[in-house]
Formats: C-alpha cells, sequence, structure tokens
C-alpha cells in the first residue's frame, strides 16, 4: 500500500504538506494542492483511520446536505465531496433537502444526525436571521456557500461577485454593449443571485454602462436548462437589442444558447455567451461553454478536510479553535461561445 511519504516524494512535498492538504488545511497554494492530490489519485493512496474510528467511537461516515443533485453543479460537486471522502476511508450520506426550509432543518436536527459524525451543510433557504441555529448544535459542521454565515463553525465559499465580474467583463472587452443577465430572482434568500447580479453591475458601472432592466432574465423557477431558455426568450421577446448573456450558472446558460439558435443568432459572432460553474456539459456543447470555474474540487477537498480535522480534535478531547473561512480561487475559462479577446 502507497505511504503517505510515497505521495510526498511523488508530489514533490514534505509528508506535513500531504498531511496539511489533506485535513483541510486552508492557507496553502493551490498548484502545491494540486498536486498533491494528484499524486494521491496516481498512487491509489488512502487514510487508514479504521483504527482511530474505533478508538474514538466514530462511525467515519459524514453527512453532505445540498439543495439537489438534478442541478449539474450540486451533483458534480457531491462528487468531488464523496472522491474526498474516501480519500480520507470516510464515507457520506447524501441528503438533498428540496430547496426547502423544511428539508434544510431536517439536515440539520435529531435523529438524522445520529447516524453521521459530522456535516457539510450548504442551505439554500435559510438566511442570516437563521444563523442562531447553527449555535450549539453538538456536533462539527462546515458550512458551503454565501446564503448565511456564523463565526462559530468552519465555512468554505467562492468568489461570486469577482466571477460574475470576470465574465462581464469578457464580453465588455470584446465590444460588447448590450449584455443580458440570465437567473435573476425575486426570493429574499436569492444569496447566489444577488451576489452574481452584483459582480454584473460593477462591470457595467465601471464601463459608464446603466443596468437596462429590459436585459434581465428572471428564473424564479430554479437555475436548470429549461427556464435558463424560458429568461432567455423573454428577454429577446422585450425587443431589447442584445449582444452578450452572463448566465448566473451553466445550466441557464445552455438554456440561453439553445434559444438563441433556435431564433437564428449565431453564437458568438452575434451574441457571446459566459456561464458560471464549469459543470462538464459546457465542454461539450456546440460552441463549447465559456464559463466560470469557481475552484469545485478545492471547495469539496477543504470542506472535507475541514470536517475531518474537527472531528479528530473532538475524538482527542479538543474543542474549539478559531473558525476558518476560505474562499475558493476562480478562474475563467475561455471557450468558443465568447468572441476571441482583441
Amino acid at each position: 500500500m502507497p505511504t503517505m511519504a510515497d505521495v510526498a516524494r511523488r508530489a514533490g512535498v514534505s509528508a506535513k504538506t500531504v498531511s496539511n492538504v489533506l485535513a483541510g488545511y486552508p492557507y496553502i497554494r493551490e498548484s502545491t494542492r494540486a498536486r498533491v492530490l494528484a499524486a494521491v489519485d496516481e498512487l491509489g493512496y488512502e487514510l487508514n483511520v479504521t483504527a482511530r474510528n474505533f478508538r474514538s467511537g466514530r462511525t467515519g461516515v459524514i453527512g453532505l446536505a445540498v439543495p439537489e443533485l438534478g442541478q449539474p453543479y450540486f451533483g458534480e460537486l457531491a462528487d468531488e465531496i464523496l472522491a474526498a471522502a474516501r480519500r480520507r476511508d470516510l464515507r457520506v450520506v447524501v441528503d438533498p433537502t428540496g430547496f426547502t426550509r423544511e428539508g434544510e432543518l431536517a439536515a440539520l436536527r435529531e435523529p438524522r444526525r445520529r447516524l453521521v459524525d459530522g456535516l457539510i451543510f450548504s442551505p439554500a433557504t435559510l438566511v442570516q436571521a437563521d444563523a442562531d441555529l447553527l449555535d450549539g448544535l453538538g456536533y462539527p459542521l462546515v458550512l458551503l456557500g454565501e446564503q448565511m454565515f456564523s463565526d462559530k463553525v468552519d465555512h468554505v465559499t467562492m468568489h461570486n461577485v469577482d466571477g460574475a465580474r470576470a465574465a462581464t467583463d469578457l464580453l465588455l472587452d470584446a465590444g460588447r454593449r448590450r449584455i443580458a443577465a440570465i437567473g435573476m430572482l425575486h426570493a429574499p434568500t436569492a444569496g447566489s443571485a444577488t451576489l452574481r447580479f452584483r459582480g454584473y453591475r460593477e462591470a457595467l458601472e465601471a464601463r459608464g454602462i446603466a443596468v437596462d432592466d429590459r436585459l434581465l432574465g428572471w428564473a424564479d423557477e430554479g437555475w436548470h436548462r429549461g427556464n435558463g431558455a424560458r429568461a432567455m426568450a423573454a428577454v429577446l421577446d422585450s425587443g431589447v437589442e442584445v449582444d452578450g448573456v452572463v448566465a448566473f450558472n451553466d445550466a441557464l446558460a445552455l438554456g440561453a444558447m439553445y434559444e438563441l439558435q433556435v431564433r437564428g443568432r449565431s453564437i458568438p459572432q452575434d451574441v457571446g455567451v459566459v456561464g458560471f460553474d464549469d459543470i462538464e456539459d459546457a465542454r461539450y456543447s456546440t460552441p463549447a461553454l465559456t464559463t466560470v470555474d469557481p475552484g469545485r474540487r478545492d471547495v469539496a477537498e477543504v470542506a472535507v478536510g475541514l470536517l475531518d480535522r474537527r472531528l479528530a480534535d473532538v475524538a482527542r478531547g479538543v474543542v474549539g479553535g478559531a473558525p476558518v473561512l476560505h474562499v475558493a480561487d476562480m478562474r475563467l475559462v475561455e471557450r468558443g461561445s465568447t468572441p476571441a479577446r482583441p
């Protein structure tokens, strides 16, 4: 069986660095983390924590509560978390909460949590006013996303504003000025939508361009392909000129591309399109979709590592420790759906 020392030699780092990566230590260069994880995959290295679990009374099972698995981002995030957990000899119980408050509250409650040692939780309906629900849970929890924040638990999130601004700037740099934003939500719990709209608005305002409400495509029914197509259709039916689209996730972008092409618009010659999430389908659309990679693998690795580290602390009787806030690296992935930069 490969050892941690073998992984360290393959990655060209110290064994301590390997340990820190697998423990979810957030202050590690992304290139180093990627090298270590690649070495782990190549060698098939797995932490042997069976004895540790027996001594500590742990089950070796963690929970993952996400809104749904039908939305590609959450499905692929779950796959990444499952892989990160396997590398630590942990198993995962996945709990889709259905984008409902009741489902999210149930994920936090007894007796469900008795089945797992700790929880990775991605809320979609709970809001900042609900943050006190995370106090005194009695088990380790890692919070994902930007729907709510707490100074009591570890938190892993992404650059929503910067990512949407980079997406909009890409189109502006190509000379596009009538850029639609697809994925607007009226709901008061629209955390990601609010932040991504902010990035879109800031990019326009920096160029002296006012937001045109006719270019806002609403998707209150959910961020799925069909709703992206319907939102795009509503914008086009308004008669407003469109030469670019920033969609708040890739599924919406793919739906918007379909609607544009059905109506005879050429992509990217007539309309450039940028998505957000870098899901697998984005590579295989026609043309391939330019998108924002929000660091999904980084989110998964750090979240699982942080939870595993907290569980180890509990086993040793260590209580407390400053909660970690980790913001994953993001990058813009340019493909065929946007014009080449000048």
